[in-house]
């Protein structure tokens, strides 16, 4: 007799953007007492499962889940998902399939995710073909206990089905991202700590102040921390100390003027925060393997 593998209520799905994951199409479902969920294999989308009544029963792969009402779960498009037990009362669902064309992966921990972060980040910018684009990770649990916001936005996205297909269309996207948002924020306690709100804080912090001199004297002044600990809490959830991810910043805002405009290096140097052209075209150089001259004359034959 084969013996299942206990769920784990840790895992954690850690998705890459931009581009966000996108809406594909939603429904409700109705099981009656001793009715089960599909067995499905590689369905290609992202399914998720809402109960709004009873309880469902499910399993993906090797791992059980147990769903009761205003609990969800996110179900892989490349795993088997199937109905673990009949259910024993009537059951409500709602599902939604969405997908995306960026990096994701689903890891046992928030601690895995942060470690993984450099190398996700990295393969989500050749799978979306992204540039000079800022990326960023959001980390949502496998199973979550929906908010009383999250399923007032479940309800919005819901009752757009009384709307033309054309305009519905448009509006349910929308209303999937604001749903996705509210799971976000649902999850926060569970996936956050102080460090990662503190390097959250700093990446803010820099990429407003990025044009102005920001030292490590001046973050620890303003975040009250040593500077060993702040480039800690930056190394744990960027992979790059704060000095590191403020000369990146840089390069990534010059990559764009040089795209995007005809100013000289001199202008663009000093628009995004260096005082001294050549130390900017050094610094440039060791990060892109071009100088800021060459890399504006390939672009503009790509054009």
């Amino acid at each position: 007799m084969k013996v299942r593998v206990a769920a784990m209520p840790e895992l954690i799905m850690h998705f890459v953007s931009p581009p966000t994951p996108y809406f594909i199409e939603n429904g409700t479902h109705t099981f009656l007492p001793g009715e089960r969920h599909l067995s499905r294999q590689s369905i290609d989308v992202f399914d998720i499962i809402i109960v709004t009544k009873g309880t469902l029963s499910i399993g993906e792969n090797n791992q059980d889940w147990i769903l009761h009402k205003d609990e969800a779960i996110i179900l892989r498009p490349d795993a088997h998902h199937f109905g673990t037990a009949p259910c024993e009362e009537e059951t409500e669902i709602n599902w939604i399939h969405f997908q995306t064309a960026g990096a994701w992966s689903e890891v046992s921990s928030i601690h895995e995710c942060l470690e993984n972060q450099a190398a996700l980040f990295e393969r989500h910018r050749e799978q979306a073909y992204l540039c000079h684009s800022e990326i960023c990770s959001f980390f949502l649990p496998k199973k979550i206990k929906l908010s009383r916001k999250s399923i007032s936005d479940l309800a919005e996205l819901n009752s757009l089905d009384k709307d033309p297909c054309a305009l519905r269309n448009w509006k349910k996207q929308t209303a999937f991202q604001i749903f996705m948002q509210s799971l976000t924020q649902d999850s926060r306690p569970s996936t956050s700590s102080t460090a990662i709100q503190l390097a959250e804080k700093i990446e803010l912090f820099i990429t407003q102040n990025f044009t102005s001199k920001i030292t490590n004297s001046v973050l620890q002044e303003k975040f009250n921390y040593h500077p060993n600990y702040l480039a800690k809490c930056m190394l744990k959830v960027y992979g790059v100390t704060p000095i590191d991810y403020l000369m990146h910043y840089r390069i990534e805002e010059a990559k764009k003027l040089l795209i995007q405009t005809d100013w000289s290096i001199a202008r663009i140097a000093d628009e995004v925060g260096f005082s001294n052209p050549g130390y900017f075209s050094s610094v440039f150089a060791q990060k892109q393997y071009d100088s800021p001259s060459t890399f504006r004359k390939k672009r503009n034959m790509e054009k």
